[in-house]
């Protein structure tokens, strides 16, 4: 397999990069979904956040690296039985969730940084505060965080749908070549 993505097919870093970042995402969720009802005096209290913090952090870097990537290897045109609102619904789609992910993980940073300290990336390194002068940045902040997880998610859902509905039922290569066939 290729690295690189051809006019046809997606390299091993567009399948692996996209793969990471699903599997990142929905971890996220369910560890963010778990923490915050956690009480004080459970051992996870302090340990659940910090680690969503730190893994988010890495999404961060590894989604600028995601968009760099598209940039300089740009994803196989589309399958020719896809017609115009298909693939205008597939720009659409994937600007959302690349534009989503990355708005979702800024208001993590806003909701983390708002008291002015760093976020501990696991105790390897900081990344500092730099935005802490928003009115009610950690209210506003969490309530994007909140909203845009949930709505990320459950549009990711509706991709994979999307993805299976393409295999299954138009039987195109639209899935396969996400698995580097």
């Amino acid at each position: 397999m290729q690295w690189r993505n051809s006019s046809s097919h997606y390299g091993l870093v567009s399948i692996l990069l996209h793969w990471l970042v699903a599997v990142a995402v929905f971890g996220l969720f369910g560890l963010g979904y778990w923490m915050v009802g956690l009480d004080y005096y459970s051992s996870w209290y302090k340990t659940a956040p910090d680690l969503h913090k730190s893994i988010g952090l890495v999404l961060f870097a590894v989604m600028l690296g995601r968009v760099l990537w598209r940039w300089l290897s740009p994803p196989p045109s589309a399958l020719p039985n896809h017609g115009r609102v298909t693939r205008l619904a597939s720009k659409l789609g994937h600007g959302f969730l690349y534009l989503g992910l990355l708005v979702l993980m800024l208001s993590g940073y806003l909701i983390s940084t708002a008291d002015g300290r760093p976020i501990e990336v696991f105790g390897l390194f900081s990344v500092p505060a730099t935005l802490t002068a928003i009115p009610d940045q950690e209210d506003v902040a969490g309530l994007v965080h909140e909203y845009l997880a949930w709505t990320l998610v459950i549009f990711a859902g509706i991709h994979a749908l999307a993805a299976l509905k393409h295999h299954f039922i138009d039987r195109d290569r639209t899935l396969v070549r996400m698995f580097g066939r």
